[in-house]
């Protein structure tokens, strides 16, 4: 399904979200400023443009697998935009690399991807009590490793 989203360059050097090749799931989003990235540290980093997502979508911002492999990735991922946001898409990165040492990001670069997903609606109904189910209320690690 084909969605329209409108965008705003809001920076002079905002380049519009790319798709490198036909299969690509997600378009990359580029940095309009140049950001320093001490280790074990995050950032936020400006894109420069702006988007008018119709209203039932929304857009998911997520890490660039290059970038994630040397150990710089969204730390909110994935970064979530509302249908009714109107101001800079802004992506939070975070360096988890202590070996490499601080992470260079310059304008230009390539420093996430977006999709544009549906919203699924939801019906909240309030109950006093939940099927039960075998696993019932085991969490974190009940189902092995």
């Amino acid at each position: 399904m084909m969605v329209q989203v409108k965008i705003r360059k809001i920076n002079s050097s905002a380049k519009l979200p790319e798709k490198k090749s036909q299969g690509a799931a997600a378009w990359d989003l580029y940095s309009t400023e140049e950001v320093y990235i001490p280790p074990q540290e995050t950032a936020t980093v400006g894109t420069g443009i702006s988007l008018e997502i119709p209203q039932g979508w929304k857009g998911e911002i997520y890490s660039r697998s290059g970038m994630a492999a040397d150990g710089v990735f969204v730390s909110n991922q994935p970064g979530k935009i509302d249908s009714d946001y109107r101001g800079e898409i802004k992506v939070i990165l975070f360096n988890s690399n202590k070996e490499r040492g601080v992470a260079c990001i310059k304008v230009g670069s390539r420093i996430a991807q977006i999709e544009i997903n549906p919203v699924q609606e939801v019906e909240w109904e309030e109950v006093e009590e939940l099927e039960q189910t075998e696993r019932a209320e085991e969490g974190l690690g009940s189902t092995g490793v």
